[in-house]
């Protein structure tokens, strides 16, 4: 292949970096696989894939901030990210990096009337199942995954950007999503490059990753015995079992993850390095790439 790959790999020699007084610190470490080389600056690199759709509740880099909590409730997460170039293994500096998940009750900002649905079904049914010949005119949204929609409200929580330093890390403070039908626990990325940071935020430029990040069973069971986690009753897609996620470990996004086994609810580490090809558009559109896509942010509202 003449273009290269994106990769995502467990975090590996990211510096503390202090974000509200906390300090984060990550070593290597992390399930790993395939293909591996070793960059100028010695880091190992590799070439595993971990593209995947945008999803339906995207919102263009609108907040430029690094606590994307605001008022949620929740098990505090702190999620360092180091973005490198995927052939050279040098960082990626300035970067813009989105984020975006649900809250504890499955319920993402600026569709709160989708209520806890699948990736964009709106809430679950209630009542007894209808029967006879499905009613017509009515569509019930796109499967996880699905195409974008419009945003129905003005809550922005649990979503942010951030520019990468120039090491390619940036630090996010969250809290542990939730889940809704039909997903297992995740949380949505995009990386853009080539834009300009002004005053009003981040502009032009182009999408080179968008990707989703996975927490294993061990901490997603562990976090749902803790309040608000635990009033989630909807049935839960175990990762396993998701459609999204491809089972590559941190090859396809699943974090490295560090916690107090015997108290999750006093916070979460989680941490990995993706790499990207600088020069690709990928969009998450499910489309072949195209050049140009562009990518924009206005720092009002932002914390």
């Amino acid at each position: 292949m003449s273009r290269r790959t994106v990769v995502a790999v467990a975090a590996g020699g990211i510096a503390a970096a202090g974000l509200g007084g906390t300090a984060f610190a990550a070593g290597a470490g992390g399930e790993q696989g395939g293909p591996a080389r070793t960059g100028a600056d010695g880091e190992v690199c590799y070439r595993l894939t971990s593209e995947t759709v945008e999803g339906p509740y995207y919102i263009d880099a609108d907040k430029i901030r690094r606590d994307v909590t605001e008022d949620r409730e929740g098990i505090p997460l702190l999620l360092g990210l180091k973005v490198i170039d995927s052939e050279t293994c040098k960082p990626v500096r300035n970067a813009a990096v989105d984020i975006w998940h649900c809250d504890a009750a499955g319920v993402y900002s600026g569709y709160e009337n989708q209520g806890n649905g699948g990736g964009g079904g709106g809430p679950a049914p209630t009542g007894e199942p209808p029967t006879g010949e499905p009613p017509t005119g009515a569509p019930t949204g796109p499967p996880p995954g699905g195409g974008h929609q419009e945003p129905t409200d003005d809550s922005r929580y649990l979503r942010g950007t951030w520019r990468t330093d120039r090491h390619g890390q940036v630090t996010f403070r969250t809290v542990f999503p939730g889940w809704y039908r039909g997903r297992c626990v995740h949380m949505h990325v995009k990386v853009h490059v080539d834009g300009e940071w002004t005053d009003a935020g981040y502009e032009g430029g182009h999408t080179c990753h968008t990707g989703q990040f996975f927490f294993d069973e061990e901490s997603v069971l562990a976090s749902a015995v803790v309040e608000p986690y635990a009033s989630n009753t909807t049935e839960r897609t175990t990762l396993t079992e998701d459609t999204i996620y491809d089972q590559s470990g941190t090859a396809g996004g699943l974090l490295r993850l560090r916690y107090d086994k015997r108290d999750i609810a006093r916070g979460v580490h989680g941490s990995i390095t993706v790499g990207v090809d600088p020069e690709a558009t990928q969009d998450g559109q499910s489309a072949p790439p195209q050049p140009g896509a562009s990518a924009s942010a206005s720092a009002s509202g932002s914390a």
